[in-house]
């Protein structure tokens, strides 16, 4: 895998504009009576990328890469034209092989019938047979170029932050390698700098990194992957992480400064020349707030990056799913996180079955799976329609692959 982000081909052809993205979903703009309803299916395809993933055993890094893979493969197409369910198999198919775990691709298409059967996403004739997700397949790889390397914050979140564990593997799911690597972007002669004039790394507790690597997970919800480096988005989440949660290792901080003095009461005095060493000894305590000013970053590009992942939030919050679980759990498709709760404030985040709706909120200011599952249906018939009736009166094909067949000879 390459180390230097600057060359790599995710910095140079996938970091897009907003212009680019909204060109992107003016075909999907036509059909639908909210522009929000994209953002929901964004949200909607998301957490059945995660649910998949789950299912097949994949890692948390090959997931964000399926995830990643199935934003750059409609940067060029849209919803109402292709099937977004069959992307999503054929997206960790081959998010799998990127990421060095390949999964047969019969389990697959097994899993995905299993999944996708649910009235969740009521597909109800997903192929069974697996030489069509082999064809997708060729198509997705050809869309994305063959550009199959891609950056995660996840490796950046690791390389900034000292951790008091040293099992990472237990905290994160096994992202082997992770915590080891450079910081993308960074040469190996940088030394413990990382960007800027901040000395070494910044110390957060367990928690706190853990409430960081779930923020993260849930940018994948939305554009974000497409529109900011790497590193800015996991400057983001740690900006937040401080934004919810304070200074996460102040109060240990303070515990331990405390224990210091009572040691101190209870130590005999020392010599002149021992308490003139002294000072040196004492460890100085870290202020966030200088090691995000020492880093090399747009500040101002950080804080709209945190502000987008609030907004994700509000959005979600929006977002309603049955068999929400408990607060504190996160379910296995990531329907809810953690880090969604505390930055909304909420310790029920999305309201079960049975629970009353938010104070305020009418049953129709929810957007559930089934209303998003109707939607596309109907974009795709729509289009489906336009296509075949188009204003000029003459019929065109329907089938995307086909067009791009006759457009190749």
């Amino acid at each position: 895998m390459a180390t230097d982000f600057w060359a790599s081909s995710h910095n140079k052809r996938w970091v897009v504009d907003r212009a680019t993205l909204k060109q992107a979903r003016a075909d999907d703009l036509q059909y639908v009576d909210d522009p929000d309803h994209l953002d929901f299916l964004a949200i909607y395809f998301a957490n059945a990328i995660s649910k998949l993933g789950k299912k097949l055993g994949l890692r948390q890094r090959a997931i964000a890469t399926a995830s990643v893979f199935f934003r750059r493969f409609y940067l060029k197409n849209s919803y109402c034209e292709t099937d977004p369910f069959l992307v999503i198999s054929a997206c960790c198919y081959v998010a799998a092989k990127a990421e060095e775990s390949p999964i047969h691709i019969k389990t697959v298409v097994a899993e995905s019938r299993t999944l996708f059967s649910q009235d969740t996403y009521s597909v109800k004739h997903f192929p069974s047979d697996h030489t069509k997700l082999a064809e997708m397949e060729f198509y997705l790889v050809g869309d994305l170029e063959c550009d199959l390397v891609v950056f995660h914050p996840y490796r950046t979140l690791l390389s900034l932050c000292r951790k008091e564990v040293t099992d990472t593997a237990s905290l994160f799911g096994s992202e082997e390698g992770e915590a080891d690597g450079v910081g993308v972007g960074l040469g190996t002669d940088d030394g413990p700098r990382y960007w800027g004039t901040g000395e070494g790394q910044l110390e957060l507790s367990e928690g706190a990194i853990q409430t960081a690597w779930f923020i993260i997970n849930d940018t994948y919800r939305s554009d974000l992957c497409l529109l900011y480096p790497p590193h800015v988005i996991a400057i983001a989440a740690l900006y937040l992480t401080f934004v919810m949660h304070g200074h996460p290792s102040s109060k240990s901080s303070s515990a331990a400064d405390g224990d210091g003095a009572a040691q101190q009461q209870q130590q005999p005095r020392r010599s002149s020349r021992q308490a003139h060493h002294a000072p040196e000894e004492t460890k100085k305590s870290q202020d966030p707030i200088d090691f995000f000013a020492g880093l090399h970053v747009s500040l101002p590009l950080i804080a709209t990056a945190a502000q987008e992942i609030i907004s994700l939030y509000a959005l979600w919050e929006r977002y309603r799913e049955a068999g929400t679980p408990q607060p504190g759990v996160q379910e296995a498709g990531g329907s809810v996180s953690p880090a969604k709760r505390s930055a909304t404030g909420s310790n029920a985040g999305t309201p079960m079955d049975g629970e009353d709706a938010q104070e305020g909120w009418g049953e129709e200011e929810y957007v559930t799976p089934k209303f998003l599952a109707a939607l596309l249906l109907r974009m795709r018939e729509a289009k489906w329609s336009d296509m075949a009736h188009p204003a000029g009166g003459r019929p065109v094909a329907i089938n995307k692959m086909l067009e791009r067949t006759q457009a190749a000879g």
